[in-house]
């Protein structure tokens, strides 16, 4: 196997622009750059004063970013020596990017993935439910129905009472999975949710496919809580497509 290359390529000088996640920009721009192999496997990432120059960003910022392919198993830290691009295929961790949530072929992926997990965590929730589960899962409930009532989309509250159920599993490896599907996938669901405010009628109809779901959980019936929860991702998804539409 070669010996890492030691040097640090030079860069053009590209300054990001500002955004919501620099860090995540950055990242997004370095991970182009090794599948591309304009960096290639063992070389020697830019010093962190180096990429704050060539970006114009804080090192804290390119220190952010890359912890984050550093967790993506993309990028290999040496003590002492800095950190290098990772071999082929050693990434160690899943990444998901939705790119166009217009697309109905990639929509349907998407909702095909949160049914195989939040179904079955559901699923799960209702056999496993503890009376003090039943009764979180419930304060969610209401707090959506409160926010129905005052016409708001209640989104937080959506993304609570779903959090409370994943939790209700007691595995924390389907909380894991759903935090993550929470920050890279479930916006779509999000931009439904806060949407539906605005065509009358609609929040109601997504509050009683809530209600479903919570009905099924309380009677400990997986069955009726798994179809429950994969009818209400299907109509998220329905309604989000009738905004998407010219």
């Amino acid at each position: 196997m070669a010996e890492p290359r030691e040097t640090p390529r030079a860069m053009p000088r590209d300054i990001l622009g500002r955004a919501p996640s620099l860090a995540d920009t950055l990242a997004q721009r370095l991970r182009e750059e090794i599948a591309s192999g304009r960096l290639q496997p063992g070389e020697k990432l830019p010093t962190e004063h180096q990429m704050s120059e060539t970006y114009g960003v804080s090192r804290p910022i390119v220190r952010e970013a890359v912890g984050r392919l550093k967790h993506d198993g993309l990028v290999t830290s040496r003590q002492g020596a800095g950190a290098f691009v990772a071999d082929p295929g050693a990434a160690s961790s899943f990444r998901l990017e939705i790119a166009d949530l217009s697309d109905r072929a990639e929509m349907s992926a998407i909702v095909e993935l949160l049914m195989a997990v939040e179904a079955n965590a559901t699923a799960h929730a209702a056999v496993r439910r503890s009376a003090d589960d039943l009764g979180r899962i419930h304060d969610q409930l209401e707090a959506m129905q409160a926010a129905v009532l005052r016409g708001e989309p209640g989104v937080d509250e959506d993304m609570a009472f779903h959090r409370a159920i994943v939790e209700a599993t007691g595995n924390p490896y389907f909380r894991d999975l759903s935090q993550f599907l929470d920050h890279r996938v479930r916006h779509f669901i999000r931009t439904a949710r806060a949407n539906t405010a605005r065509l009358g009628g609609l929040a109601q109809a997504v509050q009683d496919e809530h209600v479903a779901i919570f009905s099924a959980i309380e009677r400990q019936d997986a069955t009726a809580a798994r179809a429950a929860a994969e009818e209400h991702l299907r109509n998220a998804a329905t309604r989000l497509a009738l905004y998407l539409k010219p």
